[in-house]
């Protein structure tokens, strides 16, 4: 009798991060809502003249800034009393850098300035090597599930497993469903962190960017 043997592999790769998407706004408050729209904008204004000299040296891929907000809120005062209108004036920046020794010194600089928020950076590698690298981690996973099937069959005297059904995980229909494979099972996922420090420049280390992959597979061995 052929015995079935359905398993999930999988891998994971690890990569220097190769670009960092920097989120940023140059934000004004005032009582003045005009003047203070007109701020954020003279503010942004400088901003993206260092982007473009950025993309000019081959720093930054893209950036874009196409987000305005304009807002109006009463705030309180310790006494639990409304005070005056405050409006608020945002316009977000957003920069994707491959050089992040110029990432730091531009952060550095914008960071010190008033009116500029630094809201997160977000790093990668491109788009090009993700593809290779998620090709690399899914050869890797079914390497794992063809072992994993092998420790059956021998754990029960069978033979070489042979391979009947590869997928991604939850698509064999009556597979593996509920296997529990950890944190954050998606079939693909990256991640990355910085790590800002507090000396007197910015130094950005960013983790390695973690390609993790798993796969289904079914096997049968005589």
């Amino acid at each position: 009798m052929t015995l079935e043997i359905i398993v999930r592999g999988s891998a994971e790769t690890r990569h220097p991060a190769e670009r960092a998407t920097v989120s940023m706004a140059a934000s004004i408050e005032g009582p003045d809502k005009s003047k203070v729209f007109a701020d954020a904008v003279a503010l942004q204004e400088p901003l993206s003249k260092q982007l473009r000299e950025l993309v000019d040296l081959d720093a930054v891929a893209t950036w874009s800034s196409d987000q305005v907000r304009v807002f109006s809120h009463r705030p309180w005062d310790h006494e639990g009393k409304r005070l005056d209108v405050v409006h608020v004036a945002r316009v977000q920046v957003i920069a994707e850098f491959v050089d992040f020794e110029r990432l730091s010194g531009f952060l550095d600089f914008w960071s010190g300035k008033d009116g500029i928020e630094v809201g997160y950076i977000s790093w990668d590698v491109t788009v090009k090597n993700r593809r290779a690298y998620e090709a690399e981690a899914r050869k890797a996973a079914v390497d794992d599930a063809v072992a994993k099937a092998q420790v059956y069959s021998n754990a029960v005297r069978r033979g070489k497993v042979v391979a009947l059904q590869l997928s991604d995980p939850g698509m064999l229909g009556n597979g593996p469903q509920d296997f529990d494979s950890g944190p954050g099972s998606a079939k693909v996922m990256a991640m990355g962190a910085a790590d800002m420090g507090g000396g007197p420049s910015l130094a950005l280390a960013p983790e390695q960017i973690v390609i993790h992959v798993e796969v289904d597979a079914r096997f049968s061995a005589e």
